[in-house]
């Protein structure tokens, strides 16, 4: 098994139990694993040396918990730049309707790439528009190839403009492709051991594009199989909550317990306008949530109750979300934006810390994954 040692560490951050911060320290990495913290000048041997000449600083990788790998390819549409959620969403489907196998791939380098340079070390992905024959697996052979922990989420939409939904009619699914196209990818890909580094996620896309029924289905899929989670876009702006209560009735958490994606094994994208009934159910149930404060501004969603979430103890992590959203996917960005946000969202400058932020960027993030083992 190849071994690694990194020596002459200024500084190595850790997330463990007591937060510790080692000077002057060591890492020996076998077949990919760290196995040792050194804080001794006894080093063992390893087929491969770097130092880093007490000038740098160690961190845990960064653990991203919400992307859409394929917007890598739709930065920066004219049409899409001063427009809220839906609308946003309204002007690039058409483009999105024309995303090949290709596309996919090499949005998906791209994107690992972007991360990977921002410290990132473990990613999810929502893909959820499959045209043109478009697999998630052309995406999974895309990041087995770069080599980044990669939980792969299959999103779906089902409920096009003629039956209510927003996306068009053109790029929905047959809930019951969805459900046997998730089985399959579960069976092929989904590893659950420890370390693994490709786990199945399903994903309907949201409330206002599958229906309660593939809700509830996809929460019995994934409960049957150890370690396949949920994942969706919920309360992400006021005309999402809008749309909850006009078609179901309910507020979006009161939707998400209806359809049972409360609990340990379900987190939620953006939770802007989640209301504080949501949020107490969230930290009752241990449902996540994934903050992505550069695409909340940059659709003028509003700012999410992340200090709030905290205090009551919501799972958090971050997300980059899609590069259509936020322009760039730099996570260790997404981490200053957070932590900027929250101060402003409250006119406190103790709202958030830079140690809070780094622990919501690594060990939150992979609390929110179903992860003991990263962060």
């Amino acid at each position: 098994m190849p071994t690694l040692l990194v020596k002459n560490i200024h500084t190595l951050v850790t997330m463990d139990a007591d937060r510790h911060e080692f000077k002057n320290s060591a890492l020996f990495v076998r077949d990919h694993i760290i196995e040792q913290v050194i804080t001794s000048n006894n080093l063992p041997y390893a087929d491969e040396v770097l130092d880093l000449q007490g000038r740098h600083i160690v961190l845990p990788g960064l653990v991203n918990t919400h992307h859409h790998f394929y917007q890598t390819l739709t930065r920066v549409i004219p049409a899409a730049q001063n427009c809220d959620l839906f609308k946003w969403l309204q002007t690039l489907y058409p483009i999105w309707a024309k995303l090949t196998a290709e596309g996919v791939y090499i949005s998906a380098q791209i994107a690992a790439a972007e991360l990977i340079l921002s410290g990132c070390t473990t990613a999810s992905d929502h893909l959820y528009i499959y045209p043109n024959d478009c697999t998630l697996d052309d995406e999974i052979r895309a990041i087995q190839e770069i080599g980044m922990r990669f939980h792969a989420s299959r999103g779906s939409m089902s409920v096009g403009e003629s039956k209510g939904g927003l996306p068009p009619d053109s790029l929905v699914e047959r809930e019951q492709d969805i459900l046997r196209d998730s089985q399959r990818l579960i069976e092929r890909h989904h590893n659950n051991t420890r370390h693994s580094m490709l786990r199945i996620t399903l994903a309907p896309c949201s409330p206002f594009s599958v229906s309660p029924d593939l809700m509830r289905e996809s929460a019995a899929l994934a409960r049957s199989h150890p370690g396949v989670r949920l994942h969706t876009h919920l309360a992400e702006n006021r005309s999402d909550v809008d749309y909850s209560l006009e078609t179901y009735g309910l507020t979006p958490g009161d939707y998400a317990e209806s359809v049972g994606w409360l609990g340990e094994d379900v987190w939620h994208a953006h939770c802007v306008q989640l209301n504080d009934e949501s949020i107490a159910k969230f930290a009752r149930t241990g449902t996540g949530v994934a903050h992505c404060p550069c695409s909340n501004m940059r659709l003028a969603s509003g700012i999410a109750p992340i200090r709030k979430m905290l205090a009551q103890g919501v799972p958090v992590g971050l997300g980059v979300d899609g590069s259509a959203s936020n322009d760039a996917g730099n996570l260790l960005q997404e981490a200053r934006t957070a932590f900027l946000l929250a101060r402003v969202r409250d006119c406190d400058a103790t709202a958030m810390s830079a140690r809070q932020i780094l622990e919501m960027a690594t060990i939150g993030g992979a609390k929110v994954l179903g992860r003991n083992d990263i962060g």
